[in-house]
């Protein structure tokens, strides 16, 4: 029963290792992308709410998300434990986590955050959309999105740092690198005796 979260800047390939990290300890990855998109899909009330936001290039705004994360953790696939990637964003998102999983009398066992140079992610976005053809992928637009994670999403890292359940990963160099390293920090956190809270 592992119930991991995991943090990183645009372009610290974040999306990957989550999905490799959900495989590899047997729980789903829960994105809120992923959230976001069914629930638009699927014209629910929450997701026809999001669609407003979504459609306009917006940001969903925080009691939406939360009441969407809150709806997918009462999943039966998840109560055994989940991979969340994409939340909290921001200090108050991560206090409405805490509240959701009090409820169902668990809490976060290990909060991964990937690390790496500004100066390699702008490289690896600009790579990316040269690759991938995406118009979205402009550097201002990439710099903006790591302003406001710098800005807001780093709170989240301190808040799980002084919790102490933070382990920081080496974002850089190879995919499957990571992975493991990730894979062996985490063990060794969960592996570790930890004091009563």
């Amino acid at each position: 029963m592992t119930r991991l979260l995991i943090i990183g800047p645009p372009g610290s390939g974040k999306g990957t290792q989550a999905e490799r990290l959900a495989r590899h300890f047997g729980v789903p990855a829960v994105s809120t992308g992923d959230i976001f998109r069914s629930n638009v899909a699927r014209e629910t009330e929450l997701g026809n709410q999001a669609a407003g936001y979504l459609d306009g290039g917006q940001f969903v705004p925080d009691h939406l998300t939360n009441a969407l994360v809150k709806d997918r953790l009462l999943d039966h696939d998840v109560r055994q434990g989940f991979l969340l990637d994409g939340y909290p964003r921001t200090a108050p998102q991560a206090a409405e986590l805490d509240t959701m999983l009090a409820s169902q009398g668990c809490s976060l066992d290990v909060v991964i955050e990937l690390q790496a140079p500004d100066a390699e992610l702008e490289q690896r976005m600009r790579r990316r959309a040269l690759e991938q053809g995406r118009t979205d992928d402009t550097v201002d637009v990439f710099r903006r999105r790591l302003d406001l994670y710098h800005r807001e999403t780093h709170e989240v890292v301190s808040v799980y740092a002084r919790r102490g359940i933070l382990v920081s990963v080496n974002g850089s160099g190879d995919p499957g690198e990571i992975t493991g390293w990730a894979i062996a920090a985490v063990e060794k956190f969960l592996a570790s005796p930890r004091p009563p809270a």
